[in-house]
């Protein structure tokens, strides 16, 4: 068995009930709070009311940014930072999706390091954990991992282009997993968000630096995405299923930090980066079709393994027959949980599809992919991704 290295940094909180602590939690890290959200909307407000509240009962005084947008940008950061800065806060409080929990780990950084936010993208500028504001975290969507994950995903729109924020000391202190906080989450985002689960297990399966031990979490954990996103999807009040996609999307965010993403997720990061309508999830199942077709050759086992996760018959093929069906029977998942679309679908233009892959690039998880691309086969997957 090949040598591997396995962090985890933050305590993680997972139940039903468990937001009831965030007083007692965040007390312990900071008096002065910046609870970051998007704007309160009927679904989420009493949530957000509720652990101001609490804060406040525990002793913390609440000043809330609630200027949080979808994929996160440069702006919005840059804006929260100032405003840390101004109300001398300790300690950053992020509820809500990927976007808030991403903002809420940029902040800490901005508010305490000098520059723009956009200079420590993938370390271009060294983040000093000690200088780093304490983070705590409660994800209400079930996808980015981003509560327990070392990075932040970052986009500057004047130049088209997402990146990241990585260093350990950008995982949370503590992390409270309460599937309850995810009840009221629509259909479609539970979709989006939940086929993000799935591509985070199943990339950090794919990584050629994969270990033992992220294998068994991720293939464990696959299985649950399998058997409960659909019926999470068909009923959002599935108490089981929200609890399965709970936990799978915090044991893949923990397998995405040892071993990161692969292909899919570069040029995926890379279409959110130049469009505005396009949702991470959705940009990941335009992709995962000619991706796979293209990769499953130089990982037949793997896919062999996956595929026999979704169809136990397949057990009594051969890896490569296997591995090629693995391929249909993602694309099947994809269109059953309804995201069987295509980059035309989303008005994406012809004339930006070569941005798209030269942006790629820029994101080094490609280089993880069983089989490592040159721009030219990127290019190719993004073109044949443009129409279903």
């Amino acid at each position: 068995m090949k040598n591997f290295n396995y962090y985890l940094p933050t305590s993680i909180r997972y139940g039903w009930g468990r937001v009831n602590e965030i007083g007692k939690v965040t007390s312990r890290l900071g008096k002065k709070c910046l609870l970051v959200t998007v704007k309160p909307f009927p679904a989420m407000k009493p949530l957000f009311e509720k652990v101001i509240t609490l804060c406040n009962e525990a002793g913390v005084e609440v000043i809330h940014f609630d200027g949080v947008i979808p994929n996160t940008t440069t702006d919005s950061i840059n804006l929260a930072s100032e405003m840390a800065i101004k109300n001398n806060i300790d300690v950053v409080l992020g509820v809500g999706g990927g976007s808030s929990i991403d903002t809420a780990k940029s902040i800490a950084v901005g508010a305490t390091h000098e520059g723009d936010i956009w200079d420590y993208r993938l370390k271009q500028k060294r983040i000093n954990s000690k200088k780093l504001l304490p983070i705590v975290t409660i994800p209400t969507t079930s996808g980015t991992g981003a509560e327990i994950t070392s990075v932040a995903v970052i986009k500057n729109p004047k130049e088209k282009l997402k990146s990241v924020l990585a260093d350990w000391s950008l995982c949370p202190k503590v992390s409270i997993v309460d599937p309850e906080t995810t009840m009221t989450v629509p259909s479609y985002i539970t979709a989006s968000t939940g086929f993000d689960v799935f591509c985070h297990l199943f990339e950090s399966y794919l990584n050629k630096f994969s270990t033992y031990i992220v294998d068994l979490i991720a293939l464990d954990s696959i299985k649950m995405v399998i058997k409960h996103l659909p019926i999470a999807i068909e009923d959002s009040s599935n108490k089981e299923a929200r609890e399965a996609l709970s936990m799978t999307s915090t044991f893949g965010g923990i397998c995405i930090t040892n071993v990161g993403t692969t292909l899919f997720h570069a040029i995926g990061m890379s279409i959110g980066g130049n469009t505005s309508n396009i949702m991470h999830g959705e940009a990941l199942a335009i992709m995962y079709p000619e991706i796979n077709r293209w990769t499953w050759k130089h990982a037949a086992q793997k896919y062999a393994t996956v595929g026999r996760l979704f169809n136990p018959n397949l057990i009594n093929e051969s890896d490569v027959v296997a591995a090629e069906q693995a391929c249909i029977e993602i694309e099947k998942f994809i269109k059953k949980i309804g995201l069987w679309i295509s980059l035309e679908d989303k008005n994406v233009s012809e004339g930006d599809l070569k941005k798209i892959g030269d942006d790629a690039l820029e994101i080094p998880n490609y280089k993880f992919h069983p089989k490592v691309p040159n721009l030219e086969e990127i290019n190719n997957l993004i073109r044949r991704s443009y129409k279903n």
